[in-house]
């Protein structure tokens, strides 16, 4: 349907806007780069399911278009129980979903589009996440936990799969292997949220009867390693 790309956009803009504000004043630049390829993937969705034709009807598609989040919610469904094979529609569902604080819907969705794109490492992560927010407890099951070891094969240096899994290690009770899990995270991320999450780890570490990581860990040069000496003429 026409409507379709309205629906998109403002369940793109909403959704993202959410999201995406916090980091607004830091990172202009990333953000409106977000907002834009967001918004050129839900006119991708609306490429392959909506009706161009009905452009020609601009009465029928004022009519249709979604005045609240619920209503164009309610139409993407629709959209989607009609054209249920774009993995990138379903996202965007469950991404709504989610800003409706609707956390079973989500999980749900996520699957749809995971069942279509299941070697996406990303999309992985989302869905075991959304698992993880819709149970009751907040604690990931074995198939989130599926998820985010996937995710990891396919991507090693998948950030936040690697830190949920380490969630999950801890609320085990397998403390050593969760600040296995963390420790490589340290080596990527900026040096605040590193020196937070060396406290988590460092806890973690003293539950399983191990010392705090060393104050400071100088790189370690390996066996083969190249040495190469650079020098200018006085002239």
């Amino acid at each position: 349907m026409a409507a379709f790309s309205a629906i998109a956009a403002l369940l793109a803009v909403a959704v993202f806007a959410a999201v995406l504000w916090p980091l607004w004043r830091e990172s202009r630049g990333v953000v409106l780069g977000a907002v834009v390829a967001l918004m050129l993937a839900a006119l991708a969705v609306y490429e392959i399911v909506g009706t161009p034709e009905a452009i020609d009807a601009p009465a029928a598609v004022a009519a249709a278009t979604p005045r609240t989040m619920e209503e164009a919610v309610v139409q993407l469904e629709a959209e989607l129980e009609r054209n249920p094979g774009r993995a990138d529609g379903w996202v965007l569902l469950a991404r709504s979903y989610e800003m409706l604080d609707r956390r079973v819907e989500a999980r749900d969705a996520y699957a749809r589009a995971l069942a279509l794109d299941p070697d996406n490492p990303d999309l992985l992560v989302q869905a075991a996440q959304a698992r993880l927010f819709a149970d009751p407890g907040k604690k990931l099951d074995a198939d989130a936990v599926a998820m985010l070891q996937r995710s990891l094969e396919l991507q090693p240096q998948q950030q936040r799969a690697r830190w949920f899994l380490g969630v999950w290690q801890r609320q085990e009770g397998r403390a050593a292997e969760a600040a296995e899990t963390w420790q490589p995270l340290l080596s990527q991320v900026d040096a605040a949220t590193a020196a937070t999450l060396r406290v988590q780890i460092d806890a973690a570490r003293k539950d399983a009867g191990l010392p705090p990581l060393p104050a400071a860990e100088a790189p370690v040069a390996s066996a083969n390693a190249l040495t190469v000496k650079v020098s200018l003429d006085p002239d």
